[in-house]
């Protein structure tokens, strides 16, 4: 939750990305001090011309014109001080935003897996938009405020005292009372905004949620009960935002209030003053000075104008650096090994892993794979393939025991080089929106044409792209053409070809093509397996049966191990009741 501490922290750690640009910041101060030098001696001034046209029995018009000439000029620099602080307010904010969101990302690149499938993905979007969007916004504010009206309130606070004493205390009076006000109400109002936040970002990702997956919601006829809960979202964040508006909605009428009271009371004591013959109070001093005291208190009374951006970044900035808080995957050693020239040998050696430590999932797991070996595994739902795969690739790592390849453990080897020595063709495809070169090419970005279409035509895809206006150069995704789920997976497994790792990984990957299509990519696979370590997640019978060895688990233990013919022999082993139940009606 939200609090005073954390805010101020946030916001310390929010300021060296201010103080990135001095060049930006020096300008600000100097044109700050302009423009607040400037915009009191223009209320000086207007106090000379009042005093020119009552003091004396006629009007002098050469002095007046004078005076509103200066003025005149006096304006034309405050206006263009000003502008140009917007302009480098603007600068310092967004640029200053935009390393902090580079740095942002940067981090969560290096998280570990485990925080992505703990936080909802569409939450984390919203730090991204949402959350930096009200932090720009809001120190743009605070920048375009905050050197001209520093320079206003001192100068301004010199010349009532150059004017009268008397006065000024009265101003001085008012000012921390409107200080206290916005500090006691940005105080009890900023849970109120972290809540509103964390809402919007479960809002976030909810809406990400429904619209990735509208054809099941669609499907399952899901459509009332995926508005109903967004509604109860929508709720939650009116019930926050509303407590959080109308508490910080409060300064700046109660900032105005006591800054009017003021002007009473300059006006009461100023003519008192005046009546009782005092010679330093004019006509003139007295409006002088009711503009030096909203002067003196604009600045005060702006930031509680403010306050509900500047609360509502504060929030975003602690979400932000939340994330940048999260501990990053354990960096690899310092003589970590970097793989080359893989055989793909592979061992788990009496392997323990749990997600959560209450519910341990592989317990004293062991195998051997030897080159070019190709290791089916199956088993019931939960019984901890996926894990292995996460496990392989150094997503999670192993709670006890340990897994070797060519003989070096894998937390000796960078990761990047044991990633890049799997090749992995998942259920789930993912391509982004770009073109289907770039897709195609993204694990070997130096791939050649020609290895492209040879990689095309053993995933059959070579005369679907070839057919369209701008072949290996045409847009998919949201802004392109549209393809089929099963069109989708054939490019990942074109994709995976390209790359041409040692090893490979195959999780259910031919479950969205048909038959036909699948007997065909199996014997690309087989073409492409030969010589390599294979793992291969799935269930069906075509794509296991020719494995050199069959891992059937159970409960996150191997419980049978052996070929196709030696498992189904077995007939009252696990493999063939797996077998009678899931893949004898493919035969």
């Amino acid at each position: 939750m939200m609090t005073k501490k954390n805010a101020s922290r946030s916001f310390n750690r929010f300021l060296p990305y201010l103080l990135r640009y001095p060049k930006e910041m020096t300008a600000a101060v100097i044109l700050g001090i302009i423009s607040g030098w400037t915009t009191v001696l223009m209320t000086y001034y207007m106090g000379k011309s009042i005093d020119t046209m009552i003091g004396k029995g006629e009007v002098d018009f050469r002095e007046l014109l004078q005076l509103l000439s200066l003025l005149a000029g006096i304006l034309v620099v405050t206006v263009l001080s000003q502008w140009l602080i917007q302009r480098l307010g603007n600068r310092v904010s967004y640029l200053s935003v935009a390393e902090l969101r580079k740095d942002a990302f940067a981090h969560l690149n290096r998280l570990p897996l485990n925080y992505y499938d703990q936080n909802a993905h569409g939450n984390i979007v919203s730090r991204f938009t949402n959350d930096m969007d009200n932090i720009s916004v809001a120190c743009s504010a605070v920048f375009n405020q905050l050197f001209s009206g520093l320079s206003v309130v001192i100068i301004a606070f010199f010349f009532m005292l150059r004017l009268s004493l008397l006065l000024t205390a009265v101003v001085l009076i008012s000012t921390p009372i409107i200080f206290l006000v916005n500090w006691l109400v940005a105080t009890s109002s900023q849970k109120n905004f972290a809540a509103q936040q964390q809402i919007v970002g479960d809002i976030s990702g909810f809406v990400s949620e429904m619209v990735g997956n509208q054809k099941i919601v669609k499907a399952f006829q899901q459509e009332t009960v995926s508005q109903q809960r967004f509604e109860d979202l929508n709720q939650q964040l009116y019930v926050r935002g509303q407590k959080a508006q109308f508490s910080s909605s409060l300064t700046n009428p109660l900032s105005r209030f006591v800054d009017h009271l003021t002007y009473l009371s300059i006006g009461l004591v100023g003519g008192l003053l005046l009546l009782s013959g005092n010679q330093a109070v004019t006509v003139g001093v007295i409006s002088s000075f009711t503009i030096y005291s909203s002067q003196f208190s604009k600045p005060f009374i702006e930031l509680s104008g403010i306050t509900t951006q500047i609360q509502t970044a504060l929030a975003g900035l602690d979400r932000t650096f939340d994330i940048i808080n999260q501990p990053e995957e354990k960096p690899d050693g310092e003589h970590a090994l970097v793989l080359t020239d893989v055989s793909g040998e592979v061992v788990f050696d009496h392997v323990d892993f749990a997600y959560t430590p209450s519910n341990p999932l592989i317990q004293n797991f062991n195998l051997i794979a030897k080159p070019g070996e190709t290791i089916a595994i199956v088993g019931k739902t939960g019984a901890g393939k996926s894990t292995l795969v996460n496990l392989l690739m150094r997503f999670y790592d192993v709670d006890k025991g340990s897994i070797v390849i060519d003989g070096h453990p894998i937390t000796q080897i960078t990761r990047d080089s044991l990633r890049k020595s799997f090749g992995m063709v998942l259920q789930d495809t993912w391509l982004f929106d770009s073109t289907i070169r770039d897709n195609l090419t993204y694990g070997n970005s130096d791939a050649t044409d020609e290895e492209i279409e040879a990689a095309m035509k053993k995933a059959y895809i070579f005369d679907f792209v070839t057919r369209l206006p701008q072949g290996l150069d045409t847009l998919i995704g949201a802004s392109g053409i549209k393809i089929s789920e099963g069109q989708r997976q054939l490019m990942t497994i074109a994709r995976t070809m390209i790359s041409n790792p040692p090893m490979l990984i195959l999780d259910e990957a031919t479950s969205s093509v048909d038959t036909l299509t699948e007997k065909n990519i199996q014997d690309a696979f087989l073409q492409m397996m030969n010589g390599r370590t294979s793992f291969v997640i799935a269930h069906r019978l075509s794509t296991i049966k020719n494995a050199d060895k069959i891992l059937v688990m159970e409960q996150g233990s191997v419980v049978e191990i052996g070929s196709h013919d030696e498992l189904i022999g077995k007939q009252d082993g696990y493999y063939h009741a797996l077998y009678e139940a899931q893949f004898k009606n493919q035969l």
